[in-house]
């Protein structure tokens, strides 16, 4: 019974990413939107939504921190400079 449970907990593990949220579905759908300092932010907060907000931001952050260390900007100046190239880049509505 073990061996049974264990293979349907692993089943389920490998199975989770694949029903994942991804940044472009999170847009089209409207739960998330990019705000004008560079990050987004949950408009339908769900643990699914905040833990793509969270990995999201926190990346989009050491990006920011890695550019403004480039360019002797702060870290809010790289990401408010960053937002109108991000909404360029996803399409109207989104």
């Amino acid at each position: 019974m073990k061996k049974h449970l264990m293979i349907a907990a692993l089943t389920a593990l490998i199975a989770l990413p694949a029903f994942a949220l991804d940044l472009h579905t999170a847009r089209t759908s409207g739960v998330v939107a990019e705000t004008p300092d560079g990050y987004i932010v949950a408009r339908k907060p769900t643990a699914e939504v905040n833990a793509l907000v969270s990995e999201v931001n926190a990346k989009r952050r050491a990006e920011y921190e890695r550019i403004s260390k480039q360019n002797g900007q702060t870290v809010e100046v790289v990401g408010k400079l960053a937002a109108p190239q991000i909404a360029k880049s996803i399409a109207a509505g989104n």
